[in-house]
């Protein structure tokens, strides 16, 4: 389980990074600032929502101890803090591709913002997925067994999308 789950997110990396690739190949290639003139993020709603998805780190891994303990009752509780808190965060980012002024056809930049941010978004929604399933297996006796290697993927796994999310922060709403 533990190589599938190694392979499975070096797959994703490589995924990320050929995003990342084609963005900075858009920067380049485009003529006139970047981001554009009519692009105007809420840089404090997204600073909020990072700050949100960094707990959320914080928050699996506890999870993620509470089962090595074998306290099923608290990895429950921060598994639900877990997912509450990604649910949250794709909600607000929803909500801010509700008031964005550009499109994905606006112009380059519009196109990597909303298919690096909407791809995140996805693998958020496949975490929270993921966190849920192991939620519901905790409730299962034979959870004692295989139970915390699954949480220790899963956690791995949310690490990783909460890495990735800060780079993808970086490089659309900071760098300019």
């Amino acid at each position: 389980m533990t190589v599938g789950t190694i392979v499975f997110i070096s797959s994703e990396l490589m995924f990320f990074v050929a995003l990342f690739a084609a963005m900075f190949t858009l920067r380049a290639e485009s003529e006139g600032p970047w981001p554009p003139a009519d692009v105007h993020l809420d840089i404090p709603l997204a600073l909020v929502l990072t700050a949100l998805l960094v707990t959320s780190s914080v928050t699996v891994h506890a999870a993620a101890g509470a089962a090595e303990r074998g306290d099923l009752a608290t990895l429950r509780r921060w598994m639900a803090v877990t997912i509450a808190l990604g649910v949250v965060f794709v909600a607000g980012q929803a909500f801010e591709w509700t008031q964005l002024e550009f499109s994905i056809s606006s112009h380059p930049y519009g196109s990597a913002f909303y298919t690096m941010t909407g791809f995140h978004g996805l693998h958020i929604i496949g975490g929270i997925l993921a966190l849920s399933v192991v939620l519901g297996r905790s409730t299962q006796p034979a959870f004692a067994v295989n139970g915390p290697a699954t949480v220790d993927m899963v956690t791995a796994y949310w690490h990783f999308v909460d890495v990735v999310w800060l780079a993808v922060f970086g490089s659309l709403y900071l760098l300019s």
